[in-house]
């Protein structure tokens, strides 16, 4: 399978692990490049896919990056939810893991992260994929596909680490959504919650928060 287009930042010597960060609805895989020296990770490389371009129904039907088609703000479960849009941006996902093993980087190396629309992505294939990865981060997300939960989640991603973020103000993501999604998938596993007083967007304090908990999945082998 052809992989996604990214943006991609390596490490100046071999990597010691992998962050695989997926942007939110309309965005692009430069959305959170600037991030990268923040977070204080020169032994990680980082990988910033760009979503394929599709027409968004809350939108107007105006084409543009997007994981998959949104209906209707609010969501939905069964028919109100774009799940041929999932699964297909969920095998692109999967096949840049799967790269990401091919360069020599193992699943246990790499996080698998996300911002809104990329979030909900994240945890629906880090919860899916076959083999443990090293940690999963969604911000400012929720959870997509709920009815497909317990069939699907593989054994190997039931104690991966999960770092969930929302801003107490989101008028997109209602932070109970956000909520609702981190409590369905945290226990049995370390997880952690962190609220900031902001709307659908990214602080400094959060920033913060991702550094600390992304030092400690990378720390265990040495230094990151």
């Amino acid at each position: 399978m052809k992989t996604l287009p990214c943006v991609e930042i390596d490490p100046a010597g071999e990597a010691a692990g992998v962050v695989l960060w997926l942007h939110g609805l309309g965005a692009s895989g430069h959305d959170f490049e600037g991030i990268v020296p923040l977070l204080e990770l020169p032994r990680v490389r980082f990988v910033f896919p760009h979503a394929p371009a599709r027409p968004v129904t809350i939108n107007a039907g105006i084409v543009m990056p997007a994981w998959y088609d949104i209906l209707r703000l609010a969501g939905g479960e069964g028919g109100a939810e774009d799940e041929a849009g999932v699964r297909a941006s969920a095998h692109l996902i999967e096949a840049l893991l799967l790269r990401e093993e091919q360069l020599g980087v193992p699943p246990h190396r790499i996080v698998l992260a996300g911002f809104s629309q990329g979030g909900a992505m994240a945890l629906h294939v880090g919860t899916r994929y076959p083999r443990p990865l090293l940690g999963i981060m969604v911000l400012s997300g929720y959870e997509v596909l709920v009815r497909t939960r317990e069939a699907e989640q593989t054994a190997a991603n039931r104690v991966t680490p999960l770092l969930a973020c929302h801003g107490r103000l989101d008028p997109l993501v209602p932070l109970a959504r956000g909520r609702g999604a981190y409590e369905a998938h945290a226990h049995g596993r370390p997880a952690e919650w962190h609220e900031f007083p902001i709307a659908h967007e990214v602080s400094l304090d959060e920033i913060a928060a991702i550094r600390g908990w992304l030092h400690a999945r990378f720390s265990p082998d040495g230094a990151p």
